[in-house]
């Protein structure tokens, strides 16, 4: 029997564009508010089309000293486009970019997920220190 995470994708960002890029600040402090960007396409654009887009991005923390996986949020695009003139003629087109402000209490690791309507799931992750 298949597992959801069998059909999860993962490659380098600056080759694959639908990879999601976790952005943070170079120095950040246990215990203070800081952003992570998520971009997809950030290398090589992807398509934001009617047709073919990013639906969402979810970012995902796991604590160095838990086992449990936190989820930090989930931002979800719906223009691409669409309009009753026909497809990719509408006037409003979302960009997969998401920012998410956290306060985290220690190291561990991010992993941000990304949907392509077309194919599939994808993931990237990036260990944060402090």
């Amino acid at each position: 029997m298949s597992k959801f995470g069998d059909f999860i994708k993962a490659d380098d960002f600056k080759s694959e564009k639908h990879v999601p890029v976790i952005e943070l600040p170079d120095n950040v402090n246990a215990g203070e508010e800081f952003d992570i960007k998520v971009t997809v396409g950030k290398e090589i654009g992807h398509p934001n089309l009617t047709e073919h887009f990013i639906g969402w991005i979810e970012l995902y923390y796991n604590s160095s000293n838990e086992k449990a996986v936190y989820n930090l949020g989930r931002a979800e695009f719906h223009s691409h486009g669409e309009s009753i003139k026909g497809a990719n003629q509408g006037p409003a087109h979302t960009s997969p970019t998401a920012t998410f402000s956290v306060k985290l209490e220690g190291a561990g690791t991010l992993v941000a997920v990304s949907y392509c309507n077309i194919h599939g799931v994808w993931e990237s992750s990036k260990e944060i220190a402090f």
